[in-house]
C-alpha cells in the first residue's frame, strides 16, 4: 500500500535537547493512524515538522511522495490540519469564520462550505456567533475549516480533548466517515487510548523522540494473549491450586474470580486441576487485551531498558 506520510531519519534538536531523533514513520494511504506517546515525547514537534512549521535538524518528510520544505507541504499534497484549539473569531458566525478562512487560502469551491457544515453537524447553527458554541462545536468547526480545501491527508492534534461522551462518539463517527467515504488519510495524535483503539487502524508510539512501537492495532493486541479469567465457587482455595499447576506464572484472586497468567498449552491442565480439587468452574475465558494495557506495558518496558 502506498504511503501517505513518510518521515526519513527525522530529527530536531533545540540546543542540547534532542526533541526528535532519527524518526522513521510510514503512514499507509487510506487509514486512520494514531500517533501516541507521553508528554514531552516529541509528538508536537514531529507534527510541526510535518506541516513545515518547524525546520528539521536532519531528515525529511514526504506526503504522498512530495517533499515538505520550509514553506510547508506543496499544494499538490493537499493537507488539512487541526492543531490544538482552532483559531476562531468569536464575534462572527460559524459560517462567516469558514468563509474568511477559506478566502485567506484561495477561496472555496461553490457549495463546499455547505457540505462541510453538514458533514460536521453544524448546519442548524451556522449563523450563530461562535461565542455561543460549546467546546465540542468549536472542535467540529475547526475540523470543518481543515476540510474546506478537500484534503487528502488530515493532521489532527488532540481533536477529542475535553469532549463529553456524546462529543467523543460524534468525533469517532466523523473520523470513520472521512476515511471510508471521503477517502482521507487521518494522522491523529491523542492521549485517549480507548478512542484510538476503536478508531485507528495503525499506531506508532514514540518516547524521547524515538520510535518505540509501530504496527496495526489488531496485530499489536493479538500478540498479547491476555490473562485467563477463571470464575470459581471458592477463589482463595482455587488460587492455591492454580499456583501448583505447571505453566502458571502468576495468579490474582479477586471478586470471586482468578486472573491467571498461564501458557496456552497448560490451560486444560489448570481446568483439570481445579475440577479434581472439587472446585466448580463456571467460566474460563481469555481477558481481552486493550491498547491501554499494551501502552502501559510498552512504557514500563522502555523505562526498564538500560
Amino acid at each position: 500500500m502506498a504511503a501517505a506520510l513518510e518521515t526519513i531519519g527525522l530529527s530536531k534538536r533545540y540546543g542540547r535537547r534532542q526533541a526528535v531523533a532519527g524518526l522513521d514513520l510510514r503512514v499507509p494511504e487510506g487509514c486512520i493512524f494514531g500517533f501516541l506517546g507521553p508528554n514531552g515525547a516529541g509528538k508536537s514537534t514531529t507534527i510541526r515538522m510535518t506541516m513545515g512549521l518547524v525546520r528539521p535538524s536532519a531528515g525529511a518528510v514526504r506526503i504522498f511522495g512530495h517533499l515538505v520544505g520550509r514553506n510547508g507541504p506543496p499544494a499538490e499534497a493537499r493537507v488539512g490540519a487541526l492543531v490544538e484549539s482552532p483559531a476562531l473569531a468569536d464575534y462572527l458566525s460559524g459560517r462567516r469564520n469558514l468563509e474568511m478562512l477559506a478566502a485567506l487560502s484561495g477561496g472555496a469551491e461553490a457549495g463546499r462550505i455547505d457540505q462541510v457544515l453538514e458533514l460536521v453537524g453544524l448546519t442548524a447553527r451556522q449563523h450563530d456567533r461562535v461565542r455561543t458554541y460549546s467546546h465540542g462545536m468549536r472542535q467540529r468547526l475547526g475540523l470543518a475549516q481543515a476540510l474546506v480545501p478537500r484534503p487528502r491527508f488530515l493532521i489532527l492534534d488532540e481533536p477529542a480533548l475535553g469532549l463529553d461522551p456524546e462529543g467523543l462518539a460524534e468525533m469517532r463517527r466523523l473520523l470513520l466517515y472521512l476515511r471510508d467515504e471521503e477517502h482521507i488519510t487521518v494522522f491523529l495524535s491523542s492521549h485517549l487510548l480507548h478512542e484510538v483503539e476503536h478508531t485507528c487502524d495503525e499506531v506508532a508510539v514514540i518516547v524521547q523522540g524515538q520510535l518505540l512501537v509501530q504496527g496495526r492495532v489488531a496485530e499489536l493486541l493479538r500478540a498479547r494473549s491476555g490473562r485467563l479469567v477463571v470464575r470459581v465457587d471458592n477463589a482463595p482455595r482455587a488460587a492455591t491450586v492454580a499456583r501448583g499447576v505447571a505453566g502458571v506464572q502468576s495468579v490474582v484472586a479477586a471478586d470471586g474470580q482468578l486472573l491467571v497468567d498461564v501458557a496456552p498449552q497448560h490451560v486444560a491442565d489448570l481446568n483439570a486441576a481445579l475440577v479434581q480439587a472439587g472446585l466448580r468452574v463456571t467460566e474460563l475465558t481469555r481477558e481481552r487485551p486493550t491498547l491501554e494495557q499494551a501502552y502501559l506495558e510498552w512504557m514500563a518496558r522502555d523505562e526498564a531498558a538500560p
